[in-house]
């Protein structure tokens, strides 16, 4: 029932190595100060991409959201697509590593 813990870890730049956990089902990435995680990056538009959790399915999946840059998912540039564990997402110039905890059921509790 509860959603597997799962982070974006950016790649490069300054701010590599800086951490953001997914806990939301959706959260919104941007250079808006009001956007969940809020990227210091000219080729990011103010709401560029969101990232959705779906407890139906248990995945994430990324949207972009009409950006200019557009958002890349593995090097390929996407409208909307499925993420998974060790996947790589591009928003703008910055490059993040999607990780996800492995639902292995070890902290399945029974009722």
């Amino acid at each position: 029932m509860s959603q597997q813990p799962a982070r974006l870890t950016i790649k490069n730049g300054g701010f590599e190595g800086m951490t953001y956990e997914l806990t939301a089902e959706e959260t919104l990435i941007g250079r808006n100060p009001t956007t969940d995680i809020t990227l210091l990056d000219d080729g990011i538009s103010r709401e560029h991409a969101i990232v959705i959790y779906d407890e139906e399915t248990d995945e994430y999946s990324v949207e972009d959201l009409q950006s200019t840059n557009g958002t890349k998912v593995n090097g390929k540039r996407v409208r909307s697509a499925a993420i998974a564990d060790g996947d790589e997402v591009q928003i703008g110039h910055t490059l993040f590593s999607f990780a996800r905890e492995a639902g292995t059921g070890a902290h399945a509790t029974s009722s």
